[in-house]
């Protein structure tokens, strides 16, 4: 059972940030390919490693609260 820890918002605000950061960093690095624009592509592949750095921050977090000792 999870219980409510007091920073509950911040976790689910850095989910959702790194859930849009990881959509809007891949639909940037389609359009940027589809348009040969080389700074699109960039900025879509740094949002798309930001998105993937916050989930697994997240998870890091998570299993370190659950584990016991």
């Amino acid at each position: 059972m999870v219980t409510q820890t007091s920073d509950g918002q911040l976790f689910l605000l850095k989910k959702l940030g790194g859930l849009i950061s990881i959509i809007v960093g891949c639909l940037l690095i389609a359009v940027g390919v589809t348009f040969e624009s080389t700074d699109t592509t960039v900025v879509g592949v740094l949002l798309l490693l930001l998105g993937a750095v916050l989930l697994v921050l997240k998870i890091m977090r998570r299993n370190q609260d659950s584990s016991p000792g």
